[in-house]
């Protein structure tokens, strides 16, 4: 099987050759990037497996890259950091990061971090001919349907759709705001409470037709929700 290709996008070359030296001993293929300056495209452009993203870069930040490829991509992003202010560990979230580190932080635990989130990826959602099968959760657009342990769910349109933009970004956190423009296409104006509301019922209806004790659904307090 090829390996992954792991890009790390660090403008401290020495941290940047520490992760490499620890990601390929890990197994993986590794290649590097010193600026922010055109890092989107060149992103976009190579397909990595997985980004390592650096929040303070020269030429663009972070943040800005991480909303640019996201238009595009949905490569897995790990944003790394030295500021520890809840705002941009959030902002970077809603941006589309799957995960974030601080610095300082163990290399060793960055290669858990990758590995969880590549393993994540490739064993839990599947899509199949234009679905998504989660477990024993599978979705089916064309068909408008879900089924949870053979089971057919009754979800309304808001839970339909709010089901599939979970699934068609497994273990990513989806904000509020992500959230209410998937669910009211006429981009009406609802409260949070409102998209809680409905998640609160998706799950229950999850857990009802489930024989799983884990919820397929987690709740990131002051951000959003995302598969578990």
């Amino acid at each position: 099987m090829d390996k992954h290709h792991i890009l790390i996008v660090e403008d401290e070359e020495k941290i940047a050759a520490l992760q490499r030296d620890y990601l390929l001993q890990a197994g993986f293929d590794v290649s590097e990037l010193h600026d922010g300056t055109g890092a989107a495209a060149h992103i976009v452009e190579a397909a990595p497996d997985l980004v390592i993203l650096d929040l303070m870069l020269p030429g663009e930040d972070g943040l800005t890259i991480c909303r640019r490829v996201r238009e595009t991509s949905n490569v897995p992003i790990i944003m790394v950091t030295a500021r520890v202010d809840e705002i941009d560990r959030l902002l970077g979230l809603e941006l589309g990061a799957d995960d974030y580190l601080c610095k300082p932080f163990s290399p060793r635990e960055l290669v858990l971090r990758v590995k969880a989130i590549l393993r994540r990826g490739s064993s839990e959602v599947q899509s199949e001919g234009g679905g998504h099968r989660y477990g024993a959760l599978v979705l089916d657009p064309e068909r408008h349907c879900c089924d949870c342990h053979g089971q057919r769910l009754d979800l309304t349109p808001v839970e339909f759709r709010l089901l599939q933009a979970l699934l068609e970004r497994p273990g990513r956190v989806l904000s509020r705001q992500q959230l209410m423009d998937v669910a009211y296409q006429d981009h009406r104006v609802v409260s949070d409470r409102t998209i809680d509301s409905h998640m609160r019922n998706l799950r229950q209806k999850l857990a009802e037709a489930s024989d799983d004790e884990r919820e397929l659904i987690r709740s990131v307090y002051g951000v959003g929700y995302a598969m578990a």
